[in-house]
């Protein structure tokens, strides 16, 4: 680790992961402190956001690097597929899950979604969130250890 291409991907990877748990727990304190869920679900939402960001942002830095850096031998390595398939879980909450709660969410108006029809729906995909979110959380301790 001597250039400042591979010390940049540490701090990367130091902050995506990081970012992935402290907004997990951040949510969590989120909806136990704040007396409105629907507050708490928009400031969690915001941080979910920026994580995803973020994410997108690691993920194609950290799989460029590391192709650079190990050309075609980096497609054997176990931190090449957790990065990976992290990028792909962002991808499929932040283009594809999150769209479908906000339209939940939208339908449901002027009601809480939870009061509304549509709260069935959106317990449905905000449990595939939140699979999706500890799968990436998971595969975030195997990129560290990899790191």
């Amino acid at each position: 680790m001597n250039n400042w291409s591979d010390k940049f991907s540490l701090i990367i990877v130091t902050l995506w992961v990081g970012a992935l748990w402290t907004t997990g727990v951040a949510a969590y304190v989120l909806f136990k402190t704040l007396p409105d869920s629907q507050l708490a679900g928009q400031l969690a939402g915001k941080f979910f956001t920026y994580v995803s960001y973020l994410g997108l942002f690691s993920a194609f830095f950290l799989l460029i690097h590391r192709l650079l850096e190990h050309g075609t031998s980096a497609l054997k390595q176990s931190y090449f597929w957790a990065v990976l398939v992290m990028l792909l879980l962002v991808l499929a909450g932040h283009f594809g899950i999150q769209p479908i709660l906000a339209e939940l969410k939208a339908d449901a108006m002027p009601a809480d979604v939870m009061q509304s029809v549509f709260a069935s729906r959106f317990k449905n995909w905000h449990g595939v969130a939140s699979i999706a979110y500890v799968l990436q959380c998971l595969l975030g301790f195997v990129v560290v250890l990899k790191k």
